[in-house]
């Protein structure tokens, strides 16, 4: 029998994609790695009986990074990083142990179906798959194939099963283009990041940002937000004057009529033509015109188009929507969510996906009455060739979905529905009046068929009040001729719906990537999203915007990127070579940075107008160890000390309060200790500014505080305060916070475990000594006698915190309050308890282990 690995892109897809073919007989377990699980069933493929393997990985397995010294801001020249730099593909998430974990299941598999998304990105993470698991996979024999593709665009057993039943091949290309865009992205992006962020963080101290980044289309997606800004900035507001009559065809009814001039801008003009028309007592009926007109229904829905509504009637931000579209699609009730096509195939079982909506009480009449009275054909718009438009492809409930995806649903199925409603009609009516020598205009609409406004009320044509019958040569009588003295008014800031569109027409990012590019601007500080989802850019992102106009307007203009992007798509549809695409960009981009550097005083002639430099900004706190004197404390992002005698700026740790320790001073170099801390649920260090930019130590590196410092004698240093191995992490050491009293606690000095223990205890140090049994540091506590929670009334104790029964009672394992869940490590590989390297001087690095230690302690900490 042979065995066939299947592999999706998320976990969820791999278990619904397996409940589909194995019809709900399936056995599942987890993978070694924790996150991914294994389904398992047995079947038929390529007409031979087979034990098919379903799981997924999460999203990329690897990534592209420079190779070790290159990721170095200090060490290297971001020019290097254009051509000279050697990139590498590394694990994307490394805790997951993805290629482990795909390796371990691959081995003894005969063939591989690749389940990724079928989009570019999805291709390429089918090569990546590849490149793991084909080196342990059997031998093919001569001519075998072994690598499958399946092509679906939703979670459907119908969709599911014909893409088993028609599999074909990844396409190398599509993952090139990924590929390109990546290492694009990457040299282009770090050079100029690193170059102006160091350049403008040395100088200014309250740009609010801890990084001043560039995107090749992250910068023009800010170019259109700020020329948005200076159209405003630069508007001067017009008066003009609009004549409005009102006529009285009945006694107690009068219509508003537009004139036909619209406006004029002279006041003395206005004024003339108010005294003619005053002259006259009647208004006359010139002609009388009716028409049919039809609004037509929407086209199938897309990305961008989705990411509009969602942003412009749903006050959803577009990685939002997105998220939640994608969730809607795992679940198996929405079509594949990243489509740039607005047109149906012509096998698109539309029926079947109508009748999926028959019953909810929102629209079930709706779709009764267009399945009894036959669809229309959607109307025919954009082919890309990627995936059929996004379509409701099961029923749900509000309260299935819940909050935000029920509304996105929502949209999507009403759109959906539209898309093979009927055409909206109705009958417009034109009356031409003139009143003396002026000609004046009245239009009303009355529906004949509502067609898909019944279904998106919002498209509907507004009620109007209806128009008098009448005929030409018909004289009404004038209610009132007034002159109204109006202004022109400067435009809003974009909307995301607004820079969507822009981002589409001119090219900019993907369907997939728009969303990312719009968030990184609010990221970083350069907009700030306004009521109305409007983006309005900050001090930052104009300087910098107008600093890029004023050395090279292309760095910011759209069309060279535009022209990027077809490039790519061209490698994507193998009409164009990847490595001579790679090249002319990278080449193109290295003269303009060249350019940059030579020209940024042009930029900075904008910073210095808008931003303080660094001596003038933040408030004395600790002293230089250099000169004496005060150091000032910088809290805007990133926060650091600077010395404006020595002109001299010290990065800090960053998300914590740093305040004075005590006075204290490293006894390496005389500068004022600061303490770091993430508040009173987390943790906190002191470290020397000095030290923490600058390691003392061969086995240190750049920030390092003192519960990461290998000095042998320091009082705060980790050889004096360090207890134990960490309970989680391979590397950690536990280090007494010594600061932390009456609620003493440890804290690892790598992730972020945190030991509470001795509450109320008068004094807690850590001994010179070690247990014998985990060689970790004793601890001495002392308790004040009516609070001592020793037996015997005892006040002072020396033990170890984790093998002393005494203290069994008093120690509580918790996790640092800015925890991230990634970072929960598990407690089986655990190799015995030392105090780590930097502990002692010639400590054991690998201590005797203590029959079945592991399982009582991890017992002991649940």
């Amino acid at each position: 029998m042979r065995t066939v690995l299947m592999v999706a892109e998320k976990p969820s897809l791999a278990q619904s994609i397996a409940k589909i073919l194995s019809r709900g007989n399936m056995s599942s377990r987890k993978g070694l790695n924790g996150a991914c699980s294994v389904h398992e069933y047995t079947g038929s493929f390529v007409g031979q009986s087979a034990h098919f393997k379903m799981t997924s990985v999460c999203g990329h397995v690897m990534t592209l990074d420079f190779i070790g010294k290159y990721n170095s801001w200090d060490k290297v020249d971001p020019a290097e990083l254009f051509s000279k730099a050697p990139t590498e593909k590394k694990e994307a998430n490394p805790k997951l142990t993805m290629v482990k974990f795909l390796q371990v299941e691959a081995r003894g598999s005969d063939c591989i179906v690749l389940w990724l998304d079928c989009d570019k990105e999805g291709e390429n993470i089918c090569f990546e798959v590849l490149d793991a698991v084909l080196p342990v996979m059997n031998k093919p024999r001569a001519s075998e194939r072994t690598v499958y593709r399946a092509k679906f665009s939703s979670i459907t057993d119908t969709d599911i099963c014909n893409a088993m039943n028609h599999l074909g091949e990844p396409n190398r290309n599509e993952a090139l283009s990924v590929d390109a865009r990546q290492e694009l992205d990457l040299r282009i992006g770090c050079a100029f990041t690193r170059f102006q962020t160091k350049y403008f963080q040395g100088k200014y101290g309250n740009l609010d940002s801890s990084l001043i980044s560039f995107g090749p289309c992250q910068t023009p997606t800010l170019g259109f937000c700020v020329e948005r800004h200076d159209k405003i900035q630069s508007f001067k507001p017009e008066t003009y004057w609009v004549l409005q009559a009102k006529v009285n065809p009945e006694k107690e009814s009068s219509l508003t009529l537009d004139w036909d001039r619209v406006r004029v801008f002279d006041r003395e003009v206005a004024q003339m033509f108010l005294n003619i028309t005053k002259m006259a007592k009647e208004a006359k009926v010139e002609s009388v015109s009716k028409k049919e007109k039809v609004k037509q229904r929407p086209l199938a829905l897309n990305t961008v188009e989705m990411l509009r509504v969602a942003s412009a009637a749903l006050g959803m931000g577009p990685q939002h929507a997105m998220q939640i579209a994608e969730r809607l699609y795992t679940q198996g009730y929405i079509s594949y969510p990243r489509t740039e096509t607005t047109h149906y195939p012509e096998n698109f079982d539309l029926k079947g996906c109508l009748r999926q909506q028959a019953n909810n009480p929102y629209w079930a009449e709706t779709v009764k009455a267009l399945l009894s009275e036959g669809i229309n054909r959607p109307r025919k718009g954009h082919d890309a060739g990627d995936h059929p438009p996004i379509t409701p492809m099961r029923a749900a409930t509000e309260a299935e979905l819940g909050g935000d995806g029920w509304r996105l649903y929502e949209y999507i199925t009403r759109h959906f529905i539209a898309t093979v409603s009927a055409d909206c009609k109705y009958l417009q009516t034109t009356i031409s009046f003139s009143i003396g020598p002026e000609r004046f205009t009245c239009v009303g609409k009355v529906v004949t068929s509502p067609g898909f406004t019944e279904i998106m009320p919002w498209h509907s044509i507004p009620l109007e009040e209806s128009l008098p019958h009448c005929e030409k040569g018909d004289l009404f009588p004038i209610g009132e001729i007034k002159l109204l003295e109006k202004q022109t008014s400067p435009p809003d800031y974009l909307t995301e719906a607004e820079l969507i569109t822009l981002m589409e027409k001119h090219g900019i990012g993907t369907d997939a990537s728009i969303p990312v590019h719009i968030n990184n601007i609010c990221q970083r500080n350069y907009v700030t999203v306004e009521t109305g989802r409007r983006l309005k850019p900050t001090n930052l992102g104009i300087v910098l915007v107008h600093g890029y106009y004023k050395i090279d307007a292309e760095l910011v203009l759209p069309t060279i990127r535009s022209a990027v992007e077809k490039q790519l798509n061209l490698i994507a549809l193998g009409k164009a070579n990847y490595h001579q695409v790679l090249e002319h960009t990278l080449d193109i981009f290295k003269r303009k940075f060249h350019y940059f550097v030579d020209s940024i005083a042009g930029m900075d002639e904008l910073m210095e107008v808008s931003f303080s430099p660094l001596a003038a900004t933040g408030k004395p706190l600790s002293r230089c160890g250099k000169c004496h004197r005060f150091m000032k404390y910088i809290q805007a992002k990133p926060s650091r000390l600077h010395c404006s005698h020595c002109d001299d700026t010290y990065s800090l740790p960053q998300n914590g309060t740093i305040k004075l320790y005590k006075e204290l001073r490293c006894p390496l170099d005389d500068f004022e200790l600061v303490l770091w801390s993430s508040g009173s649920r987390g943790k906190s260090y002191p470290l020397c500014p000095y030290c923490y930019n600058h390691p003392p130590f061969r086995d240190m590196k750049k920030g390092m505080g003192c519960n990461e410092c290998t000095h042998p004698t320091c009082q705060h240093s980790l050889s004096m305060l360090g207890i134990g191995q960490c309970v989680e992490c391979e590397n950690g050491v536990l280090v007494l916070d010594s600061t932390s009293g009456p609620k003493w606690k440890m804290a690892c000095n790598k992730c972020n475990v945190v030991v509470h223990f001795f509450e109320n205890a008068h004094k807690v140090r850590v001994s010179p000594e070690t247990c014998d049994l985990c060689e970790a540091a004793l601890v001495d506590v002392d308790f004040n006698k009516a609070k001592s929670p020793l037996p015997g009334d005892e006040t002072q104790h020396s033990g170890c915190v984790f093998c002393d029964p005494v203290f069994q009672d008093l120690v509580e394992l918790k996790h640092a309050a800015m925890r991230h869940p990634m970072h929960r490590g598990g407690q089986g590989k655990r190799q015995g308890r030392g105090r780590g390297k930097g502990r002692r001087p010639g400590g054991r690095l690998n201590p005797k282990k203590p029959k079945d230690k592991m399982a009582a302690l991890a017992a002991y900490f649940v």
